[in-house]
């Protein structure tokens, strides 16, 4: 984190506005959805941010997420709980992706995913509206990120994940401090848990898009590129999709960046990527519909985009058709294969839904969507080495003859 920031901050934070309805919320009190059940956007002054801060000022501080802090939420200094999130590096992708692919690599973060981005933003506004006991669903690196950060400031935490969830994600959440509790069931059937503990008043629900900062958090992914771009965005972004969020954070940042003048009116193409087994994105995208709805007996390699209902599909949809992009499904071998391809080929071990950005991308070539002089970005979600891999099984007797020709 800054070193330099102070205890107390100027923030900019005007008020809360319901996604769908427009209404508009009081700032600095506690909130899970919109009367009318959507999730809410924070807004903020931005003609007081631009009076305030410049691009210069921004790209003289440390390039960790909270060089971004008069755009976030957090209005005491205090109250930030952080690991070290860093800006994340833009990988070259050349030879399993193209001359012009480079991966956001999210794996970097603390708890080795880019969950750490939404959830270290909503705890530490959970710890400034004084919530002390938070519950979630989670496919695994959400709730591995929400135990890390609620246990580093204090806040009980309950964690619910479907019984098939990778044993490496259950194990991290409870090493972190977290009751976690396996379901029979997928990620929604798990939120259900939830809503009905928060309904009975146990704990303060933190499902995907249900509280208001995990969206400012994700959002840094979209400041964070136009800084690394030099103020200009690429041509496509690959996303891979399944609560969302950080697809809509990003659409919402460029939106503030262009109101406080530091980018055009340009925008990429947004690619929602999501698993031929779980797509309910893909099929409200090509029936032309505005909701989504339950993908029934959801199953995908890609565990991070099994999400069979996504309470903000409206805003994906929004900013994908608004972009010009397209909602895209790849199939689990070829998830695979380009997991193996950007291993062997390029050295970037990509964990299963960042694999499926880059299958996407070659589908999305090959029909002509993305021309290969377009400047793409792909996200690894997560780093590689939380999932399982093929077996290495050759060994050596260093006590017999080597054949040093067949090594």
């Amino acid at each position: 984190m800054n070193q330099n920031l102070t205890t107390d901050r100027q923030t900019f934070v005007t008020h809360l506005e319901c996604s769908i309805t427009g209404e508009r919320y009081e700032a600095d009190q506690l909130h899970g959805l919109s009367r009318a059940g959507r999730p809410l956007l924070v807004r903020y002054d931005l003609d007081a941010v631009r009076s305030a801060i410049s691009r210069d000022t921004i790209e003289a501080r440390p390039t960790d997420l909270w060089r971004w802090r008069e755009l976030l939420p957090v209005r005491h200094t205090d109250n930030i709980v952080s690991l070290g999130e860093i800006e994340t590096p833009l990988v070259p992708l050349t030879k399993s992706g193209g001359p012009n692919v480079l991966v956001k690599d999210e794996g970097r973060l603390p708890t080795g995913s880019f969950k750490a981005r939404g959830l270290v933003m909503a705890v530490a506004m959970a710890k400034e509206l004084g919530v002390t006991k938070i519950a979630m669903p989670t496919n695994g690196n959400a709730g591995a990120a929400l135990a890390a950060y609620a246990t580093r400031c204090g806040i009980e935490t309950i964690v619910f994940c479907p019984d098939d969830t990778p044993e490496i994600n259950v194990r991290e959440i409870a090493m972190q401090g977290a009751r976690v509790w396996r379901v029979n069931g997928l990620i929604d059937d798990c939120g259900a848990i939830v809503g009905k503990g928060a309904a009975e008043g146990r704990w303060f629900d933190f499902s995907t898009l249900k509280e208001p900062y995990r969206i400012e958090g994700k959002k840094t992914m979209g400041l964070e590129l136009a800084a690394q771009f030099g103020w200009k965005l690429p041509d496509a972004i690959f996303y891979p999709t399944g609560g969302g969020t950080g697809l809509i954070g990003m659409w919402k940042a460029f939106d503030e960046l262009e109101k406080l003048g530091w980018i055009g009116s340009e925008r990429p193409k947004m690619f929602a990527v999501q698993a031929s087994g779980c797509a309910p994105i893909v099929r409200a995208f090509e029936a032309g519909e505005e909701h989504a709805e339950r993908w029934e007996d959801a199953s995908t390699v890609a565990a991070g985009i099994r999400v069979p209902k996504a309470v903000g599909d409206f805003l994906i949809l929004r900013a994908v058709r608004e972009s010009g992009g397209q909602a895209l499904a790849v199939g689990d071998p070829a998830i695979l294969k380009a997991v193996e391809a950007a291993a062997k080929q390029d050295g970037l071990l990509l964990c299963p839904e960042g694999g499926a950005t880059l299958a996407a991308y070659h589908q999305a070539l090959n029909t002509g969507l993305v021309d290969e002089d377009d400047k793409v970005v792909l996200f690894n979600c997560a780093t590689g080495l939380k999932y399982p891999m093929p077996e290495a099984p050759q060994a050596l007797d260093r006590t017999r003859p080597i054949d040093f020709d067949a090594l």
